[in-house]
């Protein structure tokens, strides 16, 4: 059982993500610092547009160091 918020918050979000595995999208996972976050976030789509992969940011956060984590998502049927 979840002691802190962080905790729940955590386990809230793991639960979400085994939730939605099987609805056709592929994510990745990442925790930068916030303008390395940016960038990596734009690279990737530029790479999958979301015009043609339904491609996005699906979560974020900024943890208490400062560094973003958020997942981002696109279509597998590109693939």
């Amino acid at each position: 059982m979840p002691k802190s918020p962080r905790e729940l918050s955590d386990r809230m979000a793991q639960q979400r993500v085994r939730r939605r595995l099987d609805d056709g999208f592929v994510r990745e996972h990442f925790v930068e610092p916030r303008e390395q976050a940016r960038r990596t976030a734009r690279a990737f789509l530029e790479r999958f547009p979301k015009q043609a992969y339904m491609s996005g940011v699906e979560h974020w956060r900024e943890l208490a160091d400062g560094r973003i984590e958020f997942t981002m998502r696109r279509l597998a049927s590109a693939d």
